[in-house]
């Protein structure tokens, strides 16, 4: 159906899920719910704050439920472009946990603090401090900073506590920043699927961060915000003492990746709808969610609630179904879960919501691919 949005949209509130466009995302509204507000309850007890990981879900309206159910303090953004939808749409604490380099880009962040948000960044090199401080100075903004440091992800952040001392005093002594803490954030070690293993990948990076941080304070640098951990092991970084925010985003969703790493702890409310379109050959049916529906980087998706049916094989259009006992008809709706959510959200305009079945609302994926 048309929509007044500028893209199709698969449902109106009203809507019975049977009747809804496919292949689309839809959402368990009582289950994203409860997601929320179990993690905001379970960190407030801990003593930090929640940073909502907007690159997950890329979603005002997702996020204004993280504040305002689980008290999420604001959110993480990867990109500026992804920062400035969330800005416009009102978001007013970002973290661009992230580096932001070139001049376009930093000349569209600096700009950033107009819109009334607070806006971090991410630095890992004494140029990008350079940098970063000419372009609030040139839009008479200013920007808080954190040093990223290198904690086991092979990815970004400086290698050393000298390096992160010296970047901090450069922060310090340039106009137009505020030194705001340091990230340190291992995403590699949210997806070890043994979870002995993973808990003590998360053990190392919090004595890493430990010995920055004594490193900094022994030069007289505090740091008010240190902030990292996602939904495979937020637990320990939240109870370590070190840390201040948790920046977890799949929790919220889930996907089938994360469901096998955490076992099922919380509840999918994130699915790809689809429609059985072809029953032709025997043992096996076809659906109109291919990977142009779903991301596959981290495996297939399952098919929810149907043991009796794996979700086997892909193209650009079309799903494989393993149908062993052709329980399938034309027409027939399966939900599926995601193998990744975060790259899964980014292929959609709009989520449904759905609530005992009917639709309930429809929301814009508000940052849909930005990229830059």
């Amino acid at each position: 159906m048309g929509g007044t949005l500028g893209y199709d949209i698969p449902a109106l509130p009203g809507m019975a899920e049977a009747d809804i466009v496919t292949p689309c995302l839809i959402l368990d509204l009582d289950a994203l719910e409860r997601n929320i507000r179990r993690l905001g309850e379970e960190v407030r007890r801990l003593g930090v704050r929640h940073r909502a990981h907007g690159k997950m879900h890329k979603s005002i309206d997702v996020l204004k439920l993280q504040e305002a159910l689980g008290g999420a303090c604001g959110v993480c953004c990867q990109k500026v472009s992804e920062a400035e939808a969330f800005a416009r749409a009102g978001a007013r604490d970002i973290l661009i946990s992230n580096q932001v380099v070139g001049d376009t880009k930093l000349e569209r962040l600096a700009a950033l603090p107009r819109f009334g948000a607070r806006i971090a960044v991410c630095v890992d090199d004494a140029m990008n401090v350079a940098d970063l401080s000419a372009a609030a100075v040139a839009a008479e903004t200013d920007l808080d900073v954190l040093v990223e440091i290198e904690c086991g992800a092979g990815r970004c952040g400086v290698g050393s506590p000298d390096a992160a001392i010296a970047l901090a005093q450069a922060i310090i002594a340039s106009p137009g920043l505020r030194f705001e803490g340091l990230q340190a954030y291992n995403g590699a070690m949210q997806h070890i699927e043994d979870e002995a293993a993973r808990a003590e990948r998360a053990d190392a990076v919090i004595e890493t961060v430990r010995r920055y941080l004594a490193a900094l304070e022994a030069e007289g640098l505090t740091c008010r915000t240190v902030t990292g951990g996602g939904t495979g092991s937020w637990r320990r970084e939240a109870a370590s003492g070190v840390y201040t925010e948790v920046q977890c985003g799949s929790y919220a969703f889930m996907d089938a990746h994360y469901g096998r790493v955490l076992c099922d702890e919380w509840e999918t409310a994130l699915f790809v709808l689809t429609s059985v379109m072809s029953v032709a050959r025997p043992g096996q049916a076809v659906v109109d969610a291919g990977h142009k529906a779903h991301a596959v980087d981290s495996g297939p998706p399952r098919v929810h609630d149907r043991q009796d049916l794996d979700y086997v094989g892909w193209s650009d259009e079309h799903g494989i179904v393993a149908d062993p006992d052709r329980t399938l008809r034309l027409g027939d709706r399966l939900r599926l879960v995601p193998g990744h959510c975060d790259p899964t959200c980014n292929l959609h305009d709009c989520y449904v919501g759905l609530r005992g079945g009917t639709v309930e609302s429809v929301w814009p994926v508000t940052a849909r691919g930005k990229l830059f």
